[in-house]
């Protein structure tokens, strides 16, 4: 297998397919929702992901079904893809929970401890 890096926008993107295959407009939709809108994929952002996505296994094509006359493709996670999502979700935890452990250690300086409240 090919290593992808998994950058947050692919992060996501994995995140979605986790609950089921997906098409595009319902990954883009269901990546804003999850990133509150921090993150607005753009369908050629989008495809060039999934390809690479797929080259690398971490996607596959679930199917295909023609709707209004265009052509709609599914995407569905693979075993390795989830595994990937999951190595992924791990160490941003870790992370998360040493910044956070951190974070209770630290008191903010005189100036900003009415912000920080």
């Amino acid at each position: 297998m090919a290593h992808i890096e998994i950058r947050e926008p692919t992060f996501y993107i994995l995140s979605a397919l986790a609950t089921g295959p997906k098409h595009g407009y319902a990954i883009v939709k269901e990546v804003g929702e999850m990133s509150h809108d921090r993150i607005t994929l753009r369908v050629g952002t989008l495809y060039s992901a999934l390809e690479r996505l797929t080259e690398s296994n971490l996607v596959r094509i679930h199917g295909e079904e023609v709707v209004d006359g265009r052509l709609r493709r599914y995407y569905a996670l693979t075993d390795t893809g989830a595994g990937a999502l999951r190595d992924e979700a791990t160490k941003l935890a870790a992370a998360s929970r040493q910044a956070i452990a951190r974070l209770g250690t630290w008191t903010p300086s005189p100036a900003l401890r009415g912000a920080w409240a």
